[in-house]
């Protein structure tokens, strides 16, 4: 095995951004009459629109109001990141200059609407990093369903077993697993279980250890 790309999630992977749909997800919920809470937002993180529609209805019953509250997250979350900003994960800038320096090629796979995605990249001076940015718009079926993965690595023109994929979520995680991809965790909101852990490559504490895990998959270390 040799890693010759790299695909990336966004947010909770390279923005501390995941904090704010928590937050958010959990306030238009409650404002929209609903009993949510964090675990319900945690439950759908990364999730494409269909499964999380389903998954919030398993929850709030079949009558739950997703645009509704959807649209309410969207508001509060663009009020308090136009005046607040958003900050990177620790070392999301070293990883992506290091696998720049060495010839990597690296993709973008996220379930954020791409002019969103490009809107929060670029304020941080990301956008450009990547040679190739996929939503979760330009396929059929996202997270946890494998396609986006599969698609970008195909943009990249590498088979999925050449690259690594790293997550955050569960649901990203199943759907870079099930794609082929050498899938890493780091984990931001909780924790992998034990289930999750036998499915991917490998757990990791931060963002710089992947360039290690590189080296040493590559034989360069």
């Amino acid at each position: 095995m040799r890693i010759k790309g790299v695909v990336f999630d966004m947010d909770g992977v390279l923005l501390d951004s995941e904090k704010y749909y928590i937050r958010f997800w959990s306030e238009a919920g409650k404002a929209c009459g609903y009993p949510f809470e964090e675990k319900h937002a945690l439950a759908i993180r990364s999730m494409a629109r269909p499964y999380a529609v389903e998954k919030l209805k398993g929850f709030f019953g079949g009558s739950f109001d997703y645009d509704k509250v959807r649209n309410k997250r969207i508001a509060l979350m663009d009020e308090y990141i136009e005046k607040n900003g958003i900050e990177l994960k620790p070392y999301a800038e070293y990883i992506l200059n290091w696998l720049k320096e060495k010839g990597l090629k690296t993709a973008l796979a996220t379930a954020t609407p791409p002019e969103r995605a490009k809107r929060y990249l670029t304020s941080v001076g990301l956008y450009d990093c990547f040679d190739e940015v996929v939503t979760a718009s330009m396929v059929k079926r996202g997270k946890p369903a494998p396609d986006i993965y599969e698609f970008a690595c195909k943009k990249l023109g590498l088979s999925p077993g050449d690259c690594i994929a790293v997550e955050d979520s569960p649901n990203g995680a199943v759907s870079a697993a099930d794609a082929g991809c050498v899938t890493v965790i780091v984990p931001d909101m909780d924790e992998p279980d034990d289930e999750l852990k036998n499915k991917v490559f490998k757990v990791l504490d931060n963002l710089k250890m992947l360039s290690l895990l590189i080296e040493n998959i590559n034989g360069e270390s």
